[in-house]
């Protein structure tokens, strides 16, 4: 029999053992316990609630995790025993209020452990793995490859024997959609049944790893590890662009990127020396984090909320560890203690956020296409000026300009953002911003050689730059209001004396709070509420002029504080200070303009041409080419702070963000090998140390994540914890071998795919005998083939493939597949869903709009995620919305209309039209019971639409419905709905 993992063997004699107020049965056995097997799990889930490592829930003093500290009590003679068979409910543990009661073969398992002198080991998944020798015996003509020798060893064990190999149309099916995610064509699994090459099957092996299609497949697995999604999450949940980030994973996965750089590369590939573009868009993977854009909310506790996700998705898939639950407290059951979280957040924690614009070919042609017609038709325009009128403008313009001099502050502070003054005099805004930010900053002012007269004007310029959202110049990050900023109040005083403004000018302005009015007046009006925004012209720069009441005579000091106070973070990213001694009253020039006083002849004639009301119809042909400029896509990364501004990191209590205590040093937790002492405490150190050897877990976690993937279930079926509450690995043998060879074959994904397929065990048929069912009902023994359920995607690229829809196009932004516009109606908002049209309606699964909110319908069905947190391994329900969902829901009436008249395309005879549609779906030929079933059923269809019952144009999108097409398309939906077609078996 089996207990807790373990074989027992039944002696003839059964010994009788009273406890309590029962007899219970002790089974001898004549093997030892197995600490790690049977003992840990048993006080993992009975008692280390009150007796593990957390010593805020400690009760007694008492610690049962740690032997040194338990051993006083776990004497024959000691506590435990005396505690877990007392008859008094006041003495007996588990206390009955617990709900862990230990059952009698509990309390024998412990009587015999502390008989045999309470021996206690480390947790398997905490030592390193070592290469275990590969079983060698009689009988294995079976095995292919050391796989095998490890599952027969165990079948052998259990008296069992493998299943034989499954028939040649399975296996072709079985590995196209593991490998690639998409079901092969007839012919090519005919071209593999009819190949008579004993290599045929490790030939094809190696050709889907070459597709194209294969980092698809494996990217999804990927982005649900990832939290994938296309919008910011929470109640707006605004689309974002990253996917550049997605489209990084497809690639890396297709060139077989080792799996440690792969790591590295996501974590801290921004750290790298000469880090790439692509190196700095693989950092989008902890940008994937949700974003709060609630009116009201505090940036920096939803800043806080993404770093504790950040620590719990790297703990997920590198360590395979529930990091999460030492966020509040001492976790209760691993060794990770609540500093150890906050240390390993603050490696994570010093990173900003920026955008980064990614280059594309295509888009650059594009642009150089239109800025070249845009340049010929200023050219054109200019050519036609009147000179006189140019001539009487021009000095027109030099009259009303001032001329300026920027200023350089010699010191800028603010609340928390870090101010950097810069070469050109500029001020650059970097690191986090709250609702109410201050700046102030002090400027020396020189007397001029050239006159006496004192400052009149001070003008602030606000400018773009690549470093700042939407190019800025405000920092914000809101969608739709990605770059802008909001000045609600600059206070400007010279010797500690504030200063009077007579009024000013703005070359732009869009809103102002308050007041209902955008004058510059508000600026210096003393209510916080009212100020300056240059909202919808994000990217570009922006002048605001403020006239002096009185001149500031020199030499002098000049503070200015300004006020960024909103209700979200609207602070300005990159600034200037510019001063004027002009006598006339200085005027804000579009920002564009150039200085009528400095610039040249040709450059005025541009603006001329521009701004003239003469050139009207020019100006607006520029316009419309300015329109289809297009702009290169963009994506979030991480950018790490500079080594002078390092973000400080804090033990929060109980995991409050209102709660923080001491400051915390960077490092990883105490149970394990600490960073290596020449590297620097940094995201990168922690990227090196995940897949290093002195990370025990990342290698297991790894493959078995791979063997999931592939076999239904994990060698450890909880893939996302490996810790002491965690089953143990069904073949701990198999587990460390494979992470050895992982490690050893280069970290290499496809040489780990390669390895799982190619074995016997993966290549057995999924038929299953009563007998063997009843005995291992969950295959956890490899004595049949896999069998489960396609996921939600590969559900839909099945029929998209099988209809002859499906579009080859990669990349690029998400796109929309039909589905009930009541699905994002109902999200905030009432988001319109527009569906794609053309071959973008068709495109692959992986490529579907990805909206937190309102997930696509046909994969929430399905189990798919929602991007909202790492995701290990999906669900896998089975509910009538499923056989809804396929046949009834437009999107997959259309592909069986599409399969359906492929059919009647491509063959003559009814039963060579049932033979393509089948055998698209499910790659086998029909049985002739099925085909005639089939046959059946379509002529039933047929008569019904030819006799008018039903209306063969309520059902098909086509311009000429036909009785035969309507009935050929119901035959269709009906094989796309068979559970062979969703069902990797």
């Amino acid at each position: 029999m089996t207990l807790f993992g373990r074989r027992w063997e039944i002696k003839r004699s059964i010994t009788a053992v009273s406890i309590s107020s029962y007899t219970l049965l002790v089974l001898a056995s004549t093997a030892e316990v197995s600490f790690n097997n049977e003992i840990r799990p048993l006080l993992a889930s009975k008692c280390y609630d009150c007796h593990g490592p957390d010593a805020e829930s400690r009760k007694a003093k008492l610690r049962l995790d740690k032997r040194e500290d338990a051993k006083h009590v776990l004497q024959k003679d000691g506590k435990v025993l005396a505690r877990i068979t007392s008859t008094d409910p006041d003495e007996i543990m588990p206390p009955p209020e617990s709900h862990r009661t230990l059952e009698p073969d509990e309390v024998a398992l412990l009587r015999q452990w502390i008989d045999e002198g309470a021996p206690y080991e480390s947790h398997w998944a905490f030592d390193p793995p070592t290469r275990p020798q590969v079983p060698t015996f009689g009988g294995d003509e079976w095995t292919i490859n050391p796989i095998d020798h490890f599952i027969l060893h165990r079948l052998q064990e259990e008296k069992l024997a493998p299943s034989p190999e499954a028939d040649r149309y399975t296996l072709v099916r079985r590995v196209y959609l593991d490998l690639i995610g998409l079901p092969p064509t007839p012919e090519q699994a005919d071209v593999f049944v009819k190949n008579n090459d004993p290599r045929a099957y490790e030939t094809l092996v190696d050709k889907l790893l070459k597709s194209e299609h294969y980092g698809e497949r494996w990217a999804r697995q990927w982005l649900d590890l990832a939290r994938y999604s296309d919008t910011n999450g929470y109640e707006k949940d605004r689309p974002r662009s990253i996917w550049p980030y997605r489209d990084w994973v497809v690639k890396a996965l297709n060139e077989d990127m080792p799996f440690d750089q792969f790591s590295i590369e996501q974590l801290a590939g921004d750290m790298l020396p000469n880090a790439t573009i692509d190196q700095r868009i693989a950092t989008g993977f902890h940008r994937n984090t949700m974003l709060n854009e609630e009116g009201g909310i505090d940036p920096l506790e939803y800043r806080y909320y993404a770093m504790v996700d950040r620590v719990a998705t790297t703990g997920t898939i590198w360590m395979g560890l529930s990091t999460g639950c030492a966020q509040c407290h001492t976790h209760k059951y691993d060794p990770i203690e609540h500093t150890d979280y906050f240390q390993l957040m603050a490696l994570l924690n010093n990173a900003d956020e920026p955008d980064l614009e990614v280059p594309d070919d295509r888009i650059l042609a594009q642009k150089q296409v239109i800025e070249q017609e845009i340049a010929t038709l200023e050219a054109e325009a200019m050519a036609k000026i009147d000179e006189q009128a140019f001539a009487e403008w021009q000095e027109e313009q030099q009259a009303q300009a001032a001329p300026w001099t920027s200023v350089t502050p010699n010191k800028a502070t603010s609340n928390l953002p870090r101010l950097a003054i810069e070469e050109d005099g500029t001020v650059f805004a970097s690191g986090d911003f709250t609702k109410r930010d201050v700046y102030k900053l002090r400027y020396p002012l020189e007397t001029a050689e050239e006159t006496s007269q004192g400052i009149t004007a001070i003008r602030l310029e606000v400018l773009p730059d690549k470093r700042l959202p939407a190019h800025g110049p405000g920092i914000c990050y809101y969608e739709g209001r990605r770059g802008d900023f909001f000045l609600s109040e600059l206070d400007v005083r010279v010797n500690g004396k504030k200063v009077a403004f007579s009024g000013g000018s703005k070359s732009f302005g869009k809103i102002s709070i308050g007041s209902g009015s955008s004058e510059v007046a508000n600026l210096y009006d003393g209510d916080g509420s009212t100020g300056w925004s240059t909202a919808t012209r994000e990217g570009e720069a922006h002048h605001l002029v403020l006239n002096l009441a009185e001149p500031i005579a020199t030499p002098a000091e000049m503070e200015i504080e300004m006020l960024f106070e909103r209700h979200f973070a609207a602070a300005l990213g990159r600034f200037r200070i510019d001063v004027t001694r002009s006598e006339k009253k200085a005027v804000a020039f579009e920002s564009d303009a150039p200085d009528p006083l400095t610039a040249s002849t040709d450059e005025m004639k541009r603006y001329y041409v521009h701004t003239h009301e003469s050139f009207a119809d020019d100006q607006k042909k520029l316009k419309e080419l300015r329109k289809r400029n297009p702009n290169m896509p963009t994506t979030l990364v991480m950018r790490e702070r500079e080594a002078d501004n390092p973000r400080t990191t804090h033990r929060h209590h109980r995991g409050e963000y209102l709660s923080p205590r001491e400051t915390v040093q960077p490092a990883v937790p105490a149970v394990f090998p600490q960073l290596p002492e020449d590297e620097a405490p940094n995201r990168l150190a922690l990227a090196r140390w995940l897949v290093s050897d002195r990370n025990p877990l990342v290698a297991r976690v790894t493959v078995n994540r791979a063997w999931q993937a592939l076999f239904g279930t994990g060698l450890v079926e909880s893939s996302d914890d490996f810790g002491t509450q965690a089953p143990a690995p069904s073949h701990a043998k198999l587990l460390d071998w494979l992470a050895c060879e992982f490690v050893d074959q280069g970290w290499s994904m496809k040489s780990l795919h390669r390895l799982l397929v190619t074995s016997a065990t993966y290549k057995q048929t999924s038929a299953v005998s009563p007998e063997l069912l009843a005995k291992d009902s969950q295959n956890r023994l490899l004595a049949r083939g896999p069998q489960f359920r396609l996921n939600a995607e590969a559900i839909r690229d099945t029929a998209l493939a099988a209809s002859g829809l499906l579009s080859k196009k990669k990349g690029g932004p998400g796109v929309y597949p039909p589905q009930p516009a009541s699905v994002t109606a109902l999200a905030y908002g009432n988001t319109a869903w527009k569906a794609s049209s053309g071959d973008e309606r068709f495109r692959r699964s992986l490529y579907t709009f990805s909206k937190r909110t309102a997930p696509f319908a046909a994969y929430t069905v399905f189990d798919g995620p929602t991007g909202e947190s790492c995701v290990a391994r999906r669900s896998r329900s089975n509910t009538p919305l499923q056989a809804l969902t396929l046949l009834n829901d437009a999107m997959y009436l259309e592909m069986a209309e599409a399969l359906a008249q492929r059919a009647i395309a491509q063959a003559d005879s009814e039963r060579e039209r049932i033979n393509h549609i089948f055998r698209s779906c499910v790659t086998r030929l029909p049985t002739e019971e099925e085909a005639v079933s089939l046959t059946h059923y379509y002529q039933e269809q047929h008569d019904r639409f030819k006799n008018g019952e039903l209306k063969a144009e309520e059902l098909l999108t086509g311009d000429e419905p036909t009785a035969e097409g309507a009935a050929w398309t119901l035959l269709a939906r009906v094989v796309l709905n068979l559970d062979e077609t969703i069902t990797n078996h």
